[in-house]
């Protein structure tokens, strides 16, 4: 038996993976600044293909559609509820990674901070740990930046999803993604 062709065209591309990998994000990842940004980038990959996205799910609902596979509403309606869905869900996995990362590296920050405090006598030792110290907060603006990053990413995704979603409203009685939607409306960070 041959094996199976590649799967060619865009669609191949930006697929799901059938075999999704496992993150789990632990203190090293947030003290690794390239595993931790190359783990956001990863997560930004639907933001970053949004038109792409919305013009395929569109097409995926009219073909439903055609095949008479009948949801609430009409395509496109159906289509940015799906689309609304899978960015809140996004959101909410990146705010998760950044708050606990921020977090993490506040509490090493402060751990060098009394340490510090505890070698005063000791000049040599004072260094090193004063080195140390410089180093977290490096690390605690690489990571807080992700913050300001995050804001921007969400809100050119929010203007290309309005634009294409015009009359688009999550419904009342889904309060996580009303929450996300006047949030993102307002340009703010949501509160945990």
């Amino acid at each position: 038996m041959s094996p199976k062709p590649p799967e060619l065209g865009s669609l191949a591309i930006q697929a799901p993976s059938l075999t999704p990998q496992v993150v789990h994000v632990t203190a090293a990842t947030c003290h690794d600044l390239s595993m931790f940004k190359d783990l956001l980038r990863e997560y930004r990959r639907l933001d970053d293909t949004i038109t792409m996205r919305m013009n395929r799910t569109n097409a995926q609902f009219r073909d439903r559609d055609r095949l008479g596979v009948v949801g609430k509403g009409n395509v496109e309606d159906q289509a940015c509820a799906y689309l609304w869905k899978n960015l809140v869900e996004n959101w909410k996995r990146r705010t998760e990674i950044i708050d606990y990362c921020v977090n993490v590296v506040d509490q090493s920050l402060e751990q060098k901070r009394s340490l510090l405090a505890e070698k005063q006598g000791d000049p040599t030792s004072q260094r090193k740990v004063q080195g140390a110290l410089f180093e977290e907060e490096v690390k605690r603006n690489q990571v807080r930046n992700e913050l300001a990053v995050e804001k921007i990413v969400r809100q050119r995704s929010l203007d290309a999803f309005t634009s294409r979603c015009r009359f688009f409203s999550p419904p009342l009685s889904d309060t996580e993604a009303r929450k996300w939607w006047d949030a993102a409306q307002a340009g703010r960070h949501v509160e945990r």
